[in-house]
C-alpha cells in the first residue's frame, strides 16, 4: 500500500499546481510562499490557487442551478467592497424564458449563452442614490461623470466578487460585455429606469469541462513601482505574442476580408484589428440619455 498523504504533502502539490498555472499564465515563474510565517495558511492557499488557475467556461452541463445556491452567491458578491458605501450595483436575473430568448438573440456571436442554466445582467445604479436625495431633501450636487465612473466600477467589483464566489462554489461562468451592443435594448427589455445601464452579462452552470487558462501580459508590463514609466512595451508585447501562440493560439484571424492574413499572428494583431473597427460607438449617446452627464 502507498503511504498515506499528510496534510503538508497536501500543501506542497498545491503549492506546485498553482506556481505551475501562473507560470503558464505568464510565461514566468512566480514564487507561492509556503505555508507558515510570513506565508499562506491552507484556506489562503485554496482560494489563490482557484483565481490563479480559473478561467472563462462556455460549455455547461445540462443541470440547473440550486435557487439557494445562486441567492447565496448574489448575497456574497454583493458583500463586495463600495465606493463611500453608495452601493450602485444591482443584478438581474433573468428567468424569464421569453427574455432569456430576446437576449440571447442579441447575442449572435455568443451562441453558448443558450446553454447556460444561469443569465444574469449585472447593472450600475446611480437612480438610487438620486432618490435618496429627494427623499432626505438634499440637493443633488455631483451630476457629472465621476456619479457614472463609480457606478460602473461598483458593478465591475461585484462581478468580480460573483464570479470568484461561484467558481469557488464549483460552477463555471464566463462574462458577456457584448451585452453593451443592444444596452438600450436590454434596458427597456429588463425594465431599467434612468441612471440605471446594464455593464456586462454573466453566464453561469456546472463546467462539462475545464476550460484551457488564458495567458496574460507578463507582470513586466502591469505591475509597476512607484512610477509608471519604464517597461519596454514593444519588447513585451512581442514576447507576449509569441508566448501565447505556442501556448494558446488564436483559432482564427480576425476580418481577414480587411487586413488578410498574417503569419505569425498575435495577440496584439488581433486586437490591433478588433479596435480598427468602431467598437460600441453609440455607448456614450446611450449612457445621456440614460440622463447621465459626462463632463
Amino acid at each position: 500500500m502507498g503511504k498515506a498523504m499528510t496534510m503538508g504533502d497536501r500543501e506542497n502539490d498545491a503549492r506546485a499546481a498553482m506556481a505551475a498555472d501562473l507560470a503558464l499564465r505568464f510565461g514566468e515563474a512566480v514564487p507561492v510562499p509556503p505555508a507558515g510565517a510570513g506565508g499562506l495558511d491552507p484556506a489562503a492557499l485554496a482560494t489563490l490557487a482557484r483565481i490563479a488557475g480559473r478561467s472563462s467556461n462556455r460549455r455547461y452541463l445540462d443541470r440547473p442551478v440550486p435557487p439557494d445556491l445562486l441567492r447565496l452567491l448574489l448575497a456574497v458578491a454583493l458583500s463586495a467592497p463600495s465606493k463611500s458605501d453608495l452601493q450602485q450595483a444591482d443584478i438581474v436575473v433573468v428567468s424569464d424564458p421569453a427574455k432569456r430568448a430576446a437576449i440571447e438573440g442579441w447575442l449572435p456571436e455568443n451562441l453558448w449563452v443558450k446553454s447556460a442554466p444561469v443569465l444574469l445582467v449585472f447593472c450600475a445604479n446611480n437612480a438610487r442614490q438620486r432618490a435618496i436625495h429627494d427623499l432626505r431633501g438634499h440637493p443633488y450636487a455631483n451630476d457629472h461623470l465621476d456619479p457614472f465612473f463609480n457606478a460602473t466600477l461598483d458593478t465591475g467589483i461585484v462581478l468580480s466578487a460573483f464570479i470568484i464566489a461561484a467558481e469557488a462554489a464549483g460552477l463555471a461562468t464566463c462574462p458577456i460585455s457584448a451585452i453593451r451592443d443592444e444596452a438600450e435594448k436590454v434596458s427597456d427589455l429588463l425594465g431599467l429606469p434612468p441612471h440605471v445601464f446594464p455593464v456586462a452579462g454573466l453566464g453561469v452552470g456546472w463546467p462539462d469541462s475545464k476550460a484551457p487558462i488564458s495567458p496574460r501580459l507578463p507582470l513586466s508590463l502591469t505591475v509597476h513601482e512607484n512610477t509608471h514609466a519604464g517597461a519596454d512595451v514593444a519588447a513585451g508585447i512581442a514576447a507576449y505574442d509569441s508566448y501565447r501562440e505556442g501556448v494558446r493560439p488564436f483559432p482564427k484571424q480576425r476580418d481577414v476580408a480587411r487586413f488578410g492574413e498574417v503569419h505569425p499572428y498575435g495577440w496584439s494583431e488581433d486586437k490591433a484589428r478588433q479596435y480598427a473597427s468602431p467598437q460600441r460607438p453609440g455607448f456614450g449617446a446611450f449612457v445621456r440619455a440614460r440622463g447621465f452627464r459626462l463632463e
